[in-house]
């Protein structure tokens, strides 16, 4: 969340070119980050779908731990760019398959005082 408002960047060490340097990237150990507004939007809207979700098998929301996430690559998708002189150059999108899973966590309970007592 902190990312979408810019408060907090992410740090980029790959394909960095054209990327400034910023104080906000020290923190994780890089001098170059950006704010990638639209991969987090796509991962808070996957969380609010767990949520609901969650919601409705019955889980409690509070107790949720995400277990292992991943984001694979997905087959290219085709379109064309129209240019000059009856040309078209090929456009191709990047999309992706995200995965989640989230687990409830098990709750710790405490001893009571009167069983400690006993032994």
């Amino acid at each position: 969340m902190d990312v979408t408002l810019q408060k907090q960047r992410a740090p980029l060490c790959c394909d960095s070119g054209g990327v400034g340097r910023s104080a906000q990237a020290k923190q994780w150990g890089w001098t170059q980050g950006w704010w990638p507004k639209k991969s987090t939007e796509f991962l808070l809207h996957v969380l609010k779908n767990a949520e609901s979700d969650a919601n409705l098998t019955g889980s409690d929301v509070d107790f949720l731990v995400m277990e292992h996430t991943q984001v694979n690559k997905a087959s290219k998708m085709r379109h064309r760019t129209f240019r000059a002189h009856r040309l078209a150059n090929p456009h191709m999108s990047s999309p992706c398959h995200m995965e989640m899973i989230l687990t409830e966590k098990e709750q710790t309970v405490l001893k009571s005082e009167e069983n400690v007592a006993q032994k």
